[in-house]
């Protein structure tokens, strides 16, 4: 059990409560009901709540795109989204990408490409680059390069994951 800070001893009031939420997400398209505290982010709730592993925790300040996902169609960093916050809205993760056990288009391109190393930030840098092309916004390599810079890779596979954009949108 949580001990009451140091300040709250001393001045005799308890520590504050913590309030939990029911929540509904649905991700991948199952539906799956949740009692969560209600600080913890969409990035929490799927991995440790939920099981999906895909998304990774990397800075866990929204600044290197690990945990991207999508949400209603659009790229977000789980990281920095409640989960409370997705309820009625459906959540599309790494491991939903694939149908009948093939790959979707871009997972097959990055790994024509070899547009990985160690593949940490794979997951998150396939969902962005899934969005990227569904936005229209992979026309060159100085907008992939643009509308990718929130995803990071330490490795520096970017000519690579350029080349998979571009193969997946006919460019390349």
């Amino acid at each position: 059990m949580k001990q009451p800070t140091t300040e709250a001893r001393r001045s005799g009031q308890s520590p504050p409560v913590v309030p939990h939420v029911d929540v509904t997400l649905t991700v991948n398209g199952t539906a799956y009901a949740l009692r969560v505290d209600a600080r913890v982010t969409l990035l929490d709730a799927l991995r440790d709540h939920l099981g999906l592993t895909g998304a990774k925790k990397g800075c866990d300040q929204g600044a290197c795109g690990a945990c991207t996902v999508m949400v209603d169609g659009k790229r977000v960093v789980a990281c920095l989204v409640l989960a409370a916050q997705c309820e009625g809205r459906e959540v599309t993760t790494i491991e939903g990408l694939s149908r009948d056990g093939r790959p979707h288009p871009m997972q097959a391109a990055f790994a024509r490409h070899d547009a990985f190393q160690c593949g940490y930030c794979t997951p998150g840098q396939i969902m962005s680059a899934v969005c990227l092309v569904a936005e229209g916004r992979a026309g060159t390599d100085e907008d992939i390069r643009e509308f990718m810079s929130g995803n990071l890779c330490r490795c520096g596979a970017y000519p690579n994951i350029r080349a998979a954009i571009r193969d997946v949108t006919g460019e390349g």
